[in-house]
């Protein structure tokens, strides 16, 4: 609990906004790790004692100070649309929303690298880049309200991987505006290499305040939903477009049983497996005549500008995984990158756990390969049931990222990172950022 000092000191920081309404607790203490029935279990009590929002680097500052010399542990927030309890608070403490940090500080008019605040929105950002020729490389299908900092931060690739890789791949981030946790807080500016250590560490290292970032020439995508003749015809069809001489920002392949729960829009009426694509306006040619190939049929939507909110991009990743479980609260998700060749381990999770599995895939580049990435639906039947196709996924090949675990590297590769460890004896001695989420830092 916070003592009466160190309330009453964070109402006299200037610029900084104290919450302290059970609703606000219990708000800015969870995101959507509803999506785990194992961590709705497990976080279901965490609260925070307070929240506060800064509204500049200052008042970050003198927050941070405060935390360490009164012990208290400090959870960082963006807008919390992460699914894995990255900002809920463990061990009760100090929320800090990051949210009314969001200008763009700059962008480089011959590179076009931005530096923008941590609580910029992204579509506010890619919104600013657009009107500069430019584009966020990457984006998670939350990108209408998620924050810069927190996909940083807890994110990890999403729409645009099948063309750029993922987060934590060398080329991305910049750069970092960090906050110290200590008794006289730092404010560092890290160059490309050092702040590698902070990228994806779920705020456990360092209080991200701004980051810069490498941006793409903006192109404007346009919108191919093909349907295919069968399962296999999908799969194969999704990885000639991944391979093809196109440019190429989406590729998501969806069981029939997905497509037929997913909102219709004006979507083609469809009962068949089916692509979700984002291509350049010159690749759409190309996509028609491989899709002809494989007997599949090509709808062109046009624009993925003109589309006002029911875009393709809403149907995908994670998205995928929030629309049938709006239909059905009992599906959950497993994350992986699948092995090769992909058709038949599919087929062999699916004759083993039938209509309680259906497949969901997305082309990623994966250390400059092409790749199939899986974000499957699972009807919920136990924690044992889960672990079970867990297992048999590593059996048969598959890299899993556990969407069920707290710690940074039980849900990535599963082994520490011994540079974020060192980031957190640097930047957070006392251990209080986001306490028992980077699991090397106790060991």
């Amino acid at each position: 609990m916070l003592t009466d000092a160190m309330r009453s000191a964070l109402t006299a920081i200037p610029g900084l906004s104290v919450l302290t309404e059970p609703d606000d607790l219990e708000r800015y203490s969870r995101d959507a790790y509803d999506y785990s029935p194992v961590l709705r279990e497990r976080l279901a009590e965490c609260r925070a004692d307070v929240v506060v929002r800064p509204d500049s680097v200052d008042a970050v500052v003198q927050v941070a100070g405060l935390c360490h010399r009164h012990g208290v542990p400090l959870t960082l927030r963006g807008s919390g649309t992460g699914n894995y309890g990255q900002c809920v608070p463990l061990e009760a403490g100090v929320v800090m929303l990051m949210s009314h940090l969001r200008s763009v500080r700059a962008i480089d008019p011959d590179t076009g690298d931005v530096t923008v605040e941590c609580g910029c929105l992204l579509k506010d950002l890619n919104r600013d880049l657009v009107a500069k020729g430019r584009q966020l490389r990457l984006m998670p299908s939350t990108w209408r309200s998620a924050t810069i900092g927190g996909f940083i931060a807890g994110g990890s690739g999403g729409i645009g991987s099948v063309r750029w890789g993922f987060l934590r791949d060398p080329g991305h981030l910049l750069g970092l505006e960090v906050v110290t946790l200590e008794p006289e807080p730092r404010v560092l500016q890290l160059e490309a290499s050092e702040a590698e250590a902070l990228n994806h560490a779920y705020g456990t290292n360092g209080i991200i305040t701004a980051l810069t970032l490498a941006t793409a020439p903006n192109i404007a995508w346009q919108e191919l939903v093909v349907d295919c003749p069968d399962w296999s015809s999908a799969v194969e069809l999704a990885r000639h477009c991944c391979a093809a001489a196109i440019d190429l920002h989406l590729c998501t392949v969806l069981e029939a049983a997905v497509v037929e729960q997913l909102p219709q829009w004006d979507l083609p009426v469809s009962a068949k497996d089916r692509l979700l694509l984002l291509v350049s306006p010159d690749a759409v040619s190309t996509v028609h005549r491989l899709a002809t190939a494989a007997g599949a049929a090509v709808t062109h939507l046009g624009s993925e500008a003109d589309r006002h909110g029911n875009g393709l991009k809403e149907l995908t990743w994670n998205h995928t995984t929030l629309h049938l479980r709006q239909r059905d609260s009992s599906w959950t998700y497993l994350q992986m990158l699948l092995p090769q060749p992909e058709l038949a381990f599919l087929d062999n999770l699916k004759q083993a756990w039938g209509d309680d599995l259906l497949w969901h895939l997305e082309g990623v580049r994966q250390q400059g390969t092409q790749r199939l990435a899986a974000l499957p639906l699972v009807r919920w039947r136990g924690a044992e049931a889960l672990e079970r196709l867990i297992q048999q996924c590593r059996d048969q090949g598959a890299l899993i990222f556990n969407p069920h675990v707290l710690t940074v590297e039980g849900g990535g590769l599963g082994v520490i990172d011994g540079d974020q460890v060192a980031a957190k004896h640097n930047f957070d001695p006392a251990g209080l950022l986001n306490p028992g989420k980077l699991g090397g830092f106790n060991s």
